[in-house]
């Protein structure tokens, strides 16, 4: 008889890309007869078990033994999840291309790298607190860098020096990587950055080395999805200056009205009152970028952070999924392994999603057809 957790996993396989069982094969997750599951099916739900649920390796071999799924060891599971790497980093490719995210064309020297990070609690009242830093690649997505640090102390927030750069490299990150520090770090490593203006901690020159009047130049953008830039620069610790360009674009009505709102209401719970200019601010989207003109055209670059913005979607439910779990701290390949098990699995529940409000009543797809 079928139990309420087969059936959930009946859900799940119901949204996973087509060929995922051969892809096992193919990227070396399986090169030959499983001994200690009996399927290939088998095997991804005991690492989604240990992955999403938070089980460490250990309580996750003891569960799929009484389950009846595997009889496998700690040791034998961390070593499945290490060999499962690139499988686990196709079936996120695969999902995520059915989201529709499209990534503009570049050059093939362009190395396109986003940055992101969470905070992670481990399981128990006394479980510790960490903080991931991660970088996936565009359009590869995939995970290029993959750090751990404490989550509280000097030089554990979200900044761009904690990843190591590279000359050449495109870096995007959100307003919380938005500091005259770190922007001035990749600089210094003759790289590039894209970054959503942080309009309280990132002072902006014009060209006269005078502060850049930001609300009085995008005030001046009255048209819903109208663009403008203006040349500007930042000043990074030592004096440096580094040239980039701001760019714009208003958002639309129903767009405004929804972060307004949101602002307004975040205010509220805090009981802060919100200043004129949060709301005025709130109509656009800002970046600022030392991409090179030549290669990036305004548009292109506010299209670059909207496939970020897009990605970041995957992401919240992604850092939802972070916050529980053991942490594999010391291994690089079962680390990436985890972040895609939890990639996937937010994927999965995006596209359920999806599925859930086409097809009703049941929410997802009839394996077989009805009689």
């Amino acid at each position: 008889m079928a139990t309420i957790g087969d059936e959930n996993w009946e859900v799940l396989l119901s949204a996973f890309p087509s060929g995922w069982q051969q892809l096992a094969r193919e990227t070396g997750a399986i090169k030959h007869p499983l001994k200690e599951f009996r399927s290939e099916s088998d095997l991804l739900r005991v690492l989604l078990m240990h992955v999403g649920k938070g089980y460490s390796l250990r309580e996750t071999a003891v569960i799929a033994k009484a389950a009846g799924l595997a009889d496998v060891s700690d040791v034998a599971l961390l070593k499945r999840l290490r060999k499962s790497e690139t499988w686990l980093l196709r079936l996120c490719q695969t999902l995520l291309g059915e989201t529709g995210i499209r990534t503009p064309a570049i050059k093939a020297s362009i190395r396109m790298r986003l940055v992101d990070g969470s905070i992670i609690k481990e399981p128990g009242k006394t479980g510790s607190q960490w903080r991931l830093h991660f970088s996936f690649t565009l359009p590869e997505f995939c995970c290029d860098y993959f750090k751990i640090s404490p989550s509280k102390g000097d030089g554990t927030g979200e900044t761009f020096t904690q990843y190591p750069v590279r000359s050449g490299d495109y870096i995007m990150g959100d307003r919380g990587y938005a500091s005259a520090k770190g922007i001035g770090y990749v600089a210094s490593r003759q790289a590039y950055v894209l970054v959503r203006v942080n309009t309280g901690s990132l002072p902006l020159y014009d060209p006269q080395g005078e502060p850049f009047a930001l609300l009085d130049a995008v005030s001046g953008i009255e048209h819903a999805f109208e663009t403008r830039e203006w040349p500007v620069s930042v000043k990074a610790p030592g004096g440096k200056t580094i040239e980039g360009r701001l760019c714009a674009l208003r958002k639309s009505e129903q767009a405004i009205k929804q972060t307004q709102k949101k602002l307004i209401a975040e205010a509220s719970k805090k009981q802060k009152q919100l200043k004129p200019e949060t709301l005025e601010f709130a109509k656009y989207v800002i970046v600022f970028s030392t991409y090179p003109k030549v290669e990036f055209s305004t548009k292109e670059l506010l299209e670059w952070y909207r496939i970020r913005w897009q990605v970041e979607l995957a992401f919240k439910r992604l850092k939802s999924l972070l916050d529980m779990g053991h942490l594999p701290k010391y291994d690089p390949r079962s680390s990436r392994a985890w972040l895609y098990g939890k990639l996937f699995l937010a994927l999965l529940a995006e596209k359920l999603a999806r599925i859930t409000r086409a097809f009703s009543p049941w929410g997802y797809h009839l394996s077989q057809p009805m009689a």
